[in-house]
């Protein structure tokens, strides 16, 4: 624990205009009463207009950050988000399974508000075969969990069945 408080490290973009990515999660902590950490996976210029541009970093300064928090820290529970490509999702799967993170919650950052595409198809691909297996919960909207199962999900029946489906992918609990 980092001043008494449980760890929560996220991993995800850095939003430089602070209502998404790590500076969402880090205020979310904070009003948890949890101490935040994070890996930084994509730097973004982005405000509430929408994305102008992204800057990928590669896994091996995402695995870097992650090893500097481990290394020092008891971390309690784990957030993904915009994890922006395939080898980055592979990397940190294979670093959470490593470590035997416990108490993951994977939030599939596919696209931005403004329509700005986050994760190409073979990310989301290697999301879904690496990442969702290590999952306790999973947090796609409704625009994510259609374009994973592959037909749109409209009405409340069609969130329960969604949710169905996607708990098969791997995680304990599904959030849509």
């Amino acid at each position: 624990m980092a001043m008494g408080l449980p760890v929560v490290l996220t991993v995800a973009g850095s939003d430089s205009g602070g209502g998404a990515g790590i500076q969402a999660d880090i205020k979310t902590f904070h009003a948890l009463g949890v101490h935040g950490t994070c890996a930084v996976t994509s730097v973004t210029s982005q405000n509430t207009l929408g994305v102008q541009g992204r800057f990928d970093l590669p896994p091996s300064l995402v695995l870097s950050q992650m090893e500097a928090v481990f290394s020092d820290m008891e971390v309690a529970a784990v957030k993904t988000g915009m994890l922006a490509n395939a080898e980055v999702v592979r990397a940190v799967a294979e670093e959470l399974r490593r470590r035997g993170a416990r108490n993951l919650v994977v939030d599939p950052v596919v696209m931005s508000s403004s329509g700005y595409r986050l994760l190409e198809e073979d990310g989301v691909v290697a999301l879904v075969q690496s990442l969702l297996p290590l999952a306790r919960v999973f947090t796609p909207n409704l625009a994510e969990a259609s374009l994973l199962l592959g037909s749109e999900v409209r009405d409340l029946e069609g969130m329960r069945e969604a949710a169905r489906r996607l708990a098969e992918l791997g995680p304990a609990c599904v959030v849509l």
